[in-house]
């Protein structure tokens, strides 16, 4: 399926108007749909879809999953939250998920980015480097 430049344009704007101080703000974004379902542009269909392909790629780039194996502290949450965000120069929200096959230790994924620190990833890295 071709892309439509106009369509790509609306979308972005769209998206600018959904957001402010470089967070996504849900208000903003119902405000943009009911402007839409109010006034439809050209090509409405497309510039949804493409609107939300923006607004999921928006969410992605400011959510962090950390999984984990054990117990996680809160301290350390909130310390990995603040890193991320200090790093990725925007704000950055945790969500947490229990992975009991990592044995120990954790895993980041934030937009397309992985940071790990298990002990699962460095068995298999240590396994690799003997079975040669």
């Amino acid at each position: 399926m071709r892309r439509n430049k106009q369509v790509g344009v609306i979308a972005k704007r769209l998206l600018q108007l959904s957001m402010k101080d470089g967070e996504l703000v849900p208000e903003q974004v119902n405000a943009v749909l009911q402007a839409i379902d109010k006034h439809p542009p050209r090509n409405y269909r497309a510039t949804l879809r493409e609107y939300l392909r923006l607004v999921r790629r928006q969410v992605e780039r400011s959510r962090a999953i950390v999984e984990f194996a054990g117990e996680l502290n809160p301290e350390l949450l909130n310390s990995i939250e603040a890193e991320l965000s200090a790093h990725y120069g925007r704000p950055v929200s945790t969500v947490t998920q229990e992975n009991p096959d990592l044995i120990a230790g954790w895993r980041i994924h934030i937009d397309s980015d992985v940071y790990d620190a298990s002990i699962a990833t460095h068995l298999n890295q240590l396994g690799k480097a003997t079975a040669r």
